[in-house]
């Protein structure tokens, strides 16, 4: 492997895998598409892992407070597989949407995903949908994904919600309460 085809994190120094002209840093997960230009790629570098300090250390408290359960669930997640599908089953959908876009290299996603796949499956009035950010490039370039794991909420085709990375379970619950309707106040 030449010089110019190696990029390393700035803040971890993690070397960052390449795959389909995107990079990845496993420490951090992040992922970005550079030209081939090295000292672009250095900048890049520096500039997206700037900030990325604090879901990481969210992450360990995060383990702790989502354990994850086996229960029996009632809805069925929604695999997005193309923009058709997208459409179909998460635009057109009569139901508030929470639209996971995550990776399997993604450590936070392998924690993050079930426990939303715990969390939302038992409700009838709410959809999960996951989009693989390696097999939907189209999706990620339209919602504007920088980084994963990345949560969008739709609801009536609009998006209502988003956040970036691991968050405290509390913001989660809050997330799925609301496009529920479990927090509604009747009046």
């Amino acid at each position: 492997m030449s010089n110019q085809n190696v990029v390393y994190c700035v803040t971890c120094v993690t070397l960052w895998s390449c795959h389909n002209n995107y990079y990845y840093c496993s420490v951090y997960c992040v992922a970005v598409c550079l030209p081939k230009s090295n000292s672009y790629q250095v900048k890049m570098s520096n500039a997206i892992c700037q900030g990325l300090r604090s879901p990481i250390r969210r992450l360990a408290s995060l383990k702790r407070a989502l354990p994850i359960s086996t229960s029996i669930v009632h809805n069925e997640t929604i695999l997005v597989k193309n923009n058709d599908e997208f459409v179909n089953k998460v635009m057109n959908n009569d139901k508030p949407v929470i639209i996971n876009f995550h990776a399997d290299w993604c450590e936070p996603c392998k924690i993050l995903t079930p426990k939303l796949k715990e969390l939302i499956e038992p409700l009838s009035n709410l959809d999960l949908a996951v989009v693989d950010v390696e097999d939907n490039a189209d999706l990620v370039h339209t919602f504007e994904v920088k980084a994963v794991p990345a949560v969008i909420a739709i609801k009536n085709g609009l998006i209502v919600d988003k956040f970036i990375g691991l968050v405290d379970a509390d913001m989660i619950t809050g997330l799925i309460d609301r496009m529920s309707g479990k927090n509604k106040q009747n009046t």
